[in-house]
C-alpha cells in the first residue's frame, strides 16, 4: 500500500500498526468531529483478569467540536492511573523495562490537547518499532478519500475480523490470547521482534486490499 488514511488513536490497535507497518505514507484525519467510544481517547491493555480498558477524560462543552479541538480533563489523575495499570499488567513481560524509560514521560509531562498527544505517541511508537514512513495531515474533511480509508479502525464498537497470528502474552496463564489489544501489548511481549510480526501479519479482508494487488 502506498497511503492510508487513519484517525490518530490512543496506543493503536495493532491492527492498525499492521497496516501502518505496510504502507509507505500515513494521512491522519484532522478535519473529523469527534465522536465518543472510539479509540480516540481509549486503548486495550492485558491484565491478568482480562481485557482491561484505558480511557482518557475529556472536557465536555455539550456542543460539536472537531478532534483536534478536543482538551483533556486532567482534574482526574488519568496519567497516572494508565501508568500504573501499565506497570501491574506488564512489569513481570520480557520486554517492559526496556521501553520503560521511554515511553514515561508521556505519562508525566502535561498532557492538553488530545489530537496532539495521540500523534505525540504514534511518533515515538514509529520510533521504537523502526518505523520509517512519511506522515502526513488533512486538509478537508472528505467522505470519499482517493486513498485507502482505515478510518473505521476508529470505531471501538466495530467487531474486528482482524485474525494475527498469536504470541505469548504475559498472562497467558490466567485466559485465552486476546487478540488486537493496544499495540503496547505486543511492544512489551515482543520487543525487537514486534515490527517483523506487524509486517507480515495478514491484512483483514474488508478494509485492505490484497498484498499482490496493493495500491494507493
Amino acid at each position: 500500500m502506498k497511503s492510508i488514511l487513519l484517525h490518530p488513536t490512543y496506543f493503536p490497535s495493532i491492527e492498525q500498526m499492521v497496516a501502518v507497518a505496510q504502507t509507505e505514507k500515513v494521512v491522519f484525519e484532522v478535519e473529523d468531529n469527534y465522536q465518543k467510544q472510539t479509540y480516540r481517547n481509549r486503548t486495550y491493555i492485558a491484565h491478568s483478569n482480562g481485557r482491561l480498558l484505558l480511557n482518557i477524560p475529556i472536557k465536555h462543552t455539550g456542543k460539536r467540536r472537531k478532534t483536534k479541538d478536543v482538551i483533556v480533563e486532567n482534574d482526574f489523575p488519568w496519567q497516572e492511573h494508565h501508568w500504573r495499570s501499565l506497570q501491574s499488567a506488564y512489569r513481570t513481560s520480557p520486554f517492559f523495562e526496556y521501553y520503560e524509560d521511554d515511553l514515561e514521560p508521556l505519562f508525566t509531562e502535561p498532557v492538553a490537547g488530545l489530537m496532539e498527544h495521540n500523534l505525540k505517541i504514534f511518533d515515538l511508537l514509529c520510533e521504537l518499532l523502526g518505523i520509517e514512513l512519511e506522515i502526513s495531515k488533512t486538509t478537508s474533511y472528505e467522505k470519499k478519500p482517493e486513498i485507502i480509508d482505515l478510518r473505521i479502525l476508529v470505531d471501538a464498537k466495530r467487531k474486528s475480523t482482524f485474525q494475527p497470528e498469536t504470541y505469548t502474552q504475559v498472562h497467558q496463564a490466567n485466559h485465552p490470547f486476546l487478540p488486537n489489544l493496544s499495540i503496547l501489548d505486543l511492544l512489551f511481549n515482543e520487543g525487537p521482534n514486534a515490527l517483523n510480526y506487524l509486517e507480515n501479519a495478514p491484512l483483514p479482508v474488508g478494509h485492505f486490499p490484497k498484498r499482490e494487488n496493493s495500491s494507493e
